[in-house]
């Protein structure tokens, strides 16, 4: 089973950008996390990181060619407003499950809404870095369930 981890706009600052919300922890630190807890569950997670829409887009693309079995994405602020990201989601045909670090229902107004809650299978937030070893979690029961 392999799994695609989709960090979004930002998260290689992550360890130096807003310590409060986020932390200490490294993107290089949390893909370890998961790459440890894939081995655990027995799955491949594959990550990847960019500050470009359009690469972000590339690689959703690449996702469905591919013919992964899930999708992890904490996209950072392009949740809440790109749909150019949405849209390429929908083409997947396998769970999606969106997550964030910091509770974002407990920020800024504009943070409290998800242009891919409708087409997620579920959103994980507010846990720090176990949001991904959650969402990993959840990505691959999902996945075993849609297999049956």
């Amino acid at each position: 089973m392999k799994i695609l981890m989709l960090h979004g706009i930002n998260h290689n600052m992550f360890g130096k950008r807003d310590p409060v919300q986020y932390g200490t922890i490294t993107l290089d630190e949390i893909n370890a996390s998961l790459q440890a807890l894939g081995r655990d569950l027995g799955v491949e997670v594959e990550s990847f990181q960019t500050n470009s829409e359009r690469d972000m887009c590339e690689r959703i693309h690449q996702g469905f060619t591919d013919g992964v079995d899930a999708v992890l994405i904490n996209a950072g602020a392009w949740t809440h407003y790109s749909y150019g990201i949405r849209d390429a989601l929908a083409i997947l045909t396998c769970p999606i499950v969106e997550l964030h670090m910091s509770n974002i229902h407990a920020r800024e107004e504009f943070r409290h809404h998800s242009v891919f809650a409708e087409i997620v299978k579920g959103q994980i937030c507010g846990f720090g870095v176990d949001s991904y070893l959650l969402a990993l979690r959840a990505g691959v029961s999902a996945a075993m369930a849609a297999k049956k």
